[in-house]
């Protein structure tokens, strides 16, 4: 199939779907200007200018044992989403989940750019978390203004206790929030028509098997990417474009 009939295939599995996944990583955001930490355009490729890979730099122990050091990368990602906005692509989803009471969505993004765009809170699972408000690790205290903290020295402080501040997302090495992980499970096991995976990797078990499964019991996996996944060679239909440019194909044919 050539593009064009890739998107009408897509469109048609739409209408007909009743429960629908769309599972969003760093390859949406990117249409925003975001950086992602691999792949095409990845700012984070090699190592950091400490000389250590990011996954060390952007992990729980690094922000407990040098929280400056831990702080320079996250504000780095915190200054991109204050700068910048959600896109087209997340308009679309928030579309679709107009229109399909039983659209869900998965990101692995930490943006906050889907609940800004429109999509509703009660069904967006944010499996990474936000950026913000950020809370005191010592007190608890929220401190929601994010942007006040990156103008100031890092890492930021609470005007409580003098606790470190910190964002309540996941970063490596640490656990997923158990709530986000029994939400996605409870709708996993009420099974999807249709699983998008859209601008992500697909290498973690908790997309991994969302996908399968839809696709075990009959229903479409649609893969969005200008690259190959690892659930690439699985995938139904293969949409090798952006994942904006791809949605809003999608939406307009789908309308």
């Amino acid at each position: 199939m050539d593009y064009a009939e890739q998107i009408l295939t897509v469109a048609a599995a739409l209408k007909r779907a009743e429960r629908i996944l769309l599972i969003t990583g760093a390859g949406l955001s990117a249409d925003s200007g975001l950086p992602t930490y691999r792949g095409l355009g990845g700012l984070y490729n090699g190592l950091t200018d400490e000389g250590l890979p990011i996954e060390q730099a952007l992990s729980g122990p690094m922000l407990r044992a040098r929280p400056e050091l831990c702080w320079k990368y996250l504000a780095q990602l915190g200054n991109a989403v204050i700068n910048a906005a959600p896109n087209a692509g997340h308009a679309a989803i928030a579309r679709l989940q107009q229109l399909k009471p039983e659209a869900w969505v998965l990101t692995q993004n930490i943006d906050g750019y889907h609940l800004a765009a429109g999509s509703p809170a009660e069904r967006v699972i944010e499996i990474h978390g936000q950026l913000a408000p950020l809370y005191c690790q010592s007190c608890g205290q929220e401190s929601a203004e994010l942007a006040e903290h990156l103008a100031r020295p890092l890492p930021p402080t609470c005007a409580a206790c003098g606790g470190i501040l910190r964002p309540p997302v996941v970063l490596f090495e640490e656990m997923l929030p158990e709530a986000a992980i029994d939400q996605l499970y409870a709708q996993v096991r009420k099974g999807f028509d249709l699983v998008l995976l859209i601008g992500t990797t697909a290498s973690f078990p908790y997309i991994i098997e969302p996908a399968l499964r839809c696709q075990q019991a009959g229903g479409m996996l649609v893969e969005i990417n200008p690259a190959d996944s690892g659930l690439a060679k699985r995938a139904d239909v293969h949409l090798k474009v952006g994942a904006s440019h791809a949605l809003q194909d999608l939406m307009t044919t789908f309308l």
